[in-house]
């Protein structure tokens, strides 16, 4: 199945394998894409090399494919420019994160995840303090993450820090299962992986993006939270379907296919219709899902100036929720993130630096 490839770094059609074609994203979800991207593409891999996140060989041959622009881009459309450019960032850096992750669990590096998984907690708790940090990877969080502090009140920004400590701690219960050759079972992974993905830190970025702070009322309603968890889910389970041979390929544990074969008793190929199951249901669900949050919105735009932003501002919230489909549909088959049958070792990818992190 063919799509054209709109308004992002190539403008070649972009194959799709059968297997995990989605016909519905590609017909009902309309591709959207944030006028800065140009710029944002720019500044994110100046940032990157400004930052030492990537070595600078590997964001002259690599960071323009990788597409991350395009992901955020994609998704937080009609975020103010400064905004869309911290998140961006943001973003980069935690797929570097990832990637770090990976190669100290490959490579045992048992100690150096330890300290930096306290260097990040310190971190998001005072970046202020963190941003000439030796690590390079500790300063480029510290950095980011004092830009997105400096949007919405505090309490946002205390809610944000609270989800991400929720990470790095699923990071951790990740790193040991690995160590230990853990498949978590299904129920386990999917709580895991709620974290792993960083869901509410994603949907916790919709709201500078639309410009206001939601009370807890509005973000906690089923309206607003169930189309939310959903435009996750569906990210996270569609990752784990592209990423399968990946993660074989790098003796991973965590992936619901994975876990499926391993628990459930599935073959591989059961397994891989199970997940699409799941993704193609999320699509679905969402959309009934999303009606009842428009509906949601247009209650709270109750005539009052403070309900009209309100109201505003959850519809552009699940706009960009609608976003989320599209945008992670494509990163997945326009990305060398993904692109195992390219690389010299599958196992390996040749995005990442294998050297030991830090300030070593």
């Amino acid at each position: 199945m063919h799509a054209f490839a709109h308004g992002t770094t190539s403008s070649a059609t972009v194959a799709v394998p059968p297997s995990l074609a989605l016909p519905v994203i590609e017909d009902v979800f309309p591709r959207q894409l944030h006028p800065y991207w140009p710029k944002l593409q720019e500044n994110t891999r100046r940032w990157l090399l400004e930052k030492r996140l990537m070595p600078a060989d590997k964001v002259r041959e690599y960071a323009d494919d990788l597409r991350y622009t395009d992901l955020m881009a994609g998704y937080y459309v009609g975020a103010p420019d400064d905004v869309l450019q911290a998140i961006a960032d943001y973003s980069a850096w935690f797929f570097v994160w990832d990637d770090r992750h990976d190669r100290d669990i490959v490579h045992g590096r048992t100690e150096d995840w330890a300290c930096l998984r306290r260097r990040l907690h310190a971190a998001l708790d005072s970046p202020g303090h963190h941003l000439h940090h030796p690590d390079a990877l500790v300063a480029g969080f510290a950095d980011s993450v004092l830009r997105l502090y400096g949007f919405l009140p505090s309490t946002w920004n205390h809610r944000f820090a609270r989800h991400f400590h929720a990470v790095i701690e699923a990071y951790d219960r990740e790193f040991r299962n690995r160590v230990e050759g853990r498949v978590p079972g299904v129920e386990e992974y999917l709580a895991l992986r709620r974290l792993t993905f960083a869901h509410w830190i994603w949907t916790d970025l919709l709201e500078p993006s639309a410009g206001l702070q939601l009370p807890d009322a509005v973000r906690k309603d089923p309206a607003f939270r169930r189309p939310a968890l959903l435009s996750q889910e569906f990210a996270a389970w569609y990752n784990d379907l592209c990423s399968l041979p990946k993660e074989i390929a790098g003796d991973e544990v965590h992936n619901l296919g994975i876990s499926l074969v391993a628990h459930e008793r599935m073959t591989l190929e059961e397994a891989v219709e199970e997940v699409r199951r799941r993704v193609e249901e999320c699509i679905t669900e969402f959309i009934e899902a999303e009606r009842d949050a428009l509906r949601f919105a247009d209650e709270l735009a109750d005539g009052t100036v403070h309900g009209k932003e309100l109201g505003a501002a959850v519809r552009a919230c699940v706009g960009n929720m609608r976003n989320w489909f599209s945008t992670v549909y494509w990163f997945h088959h326009e990305s060398g993130r993904y692109m195992v049958d390219s690389w010299d070792d599958r196992s390996t990818p040749p995005y990442v630096s294998n050297e030991a992190a830090g300030e070593k």
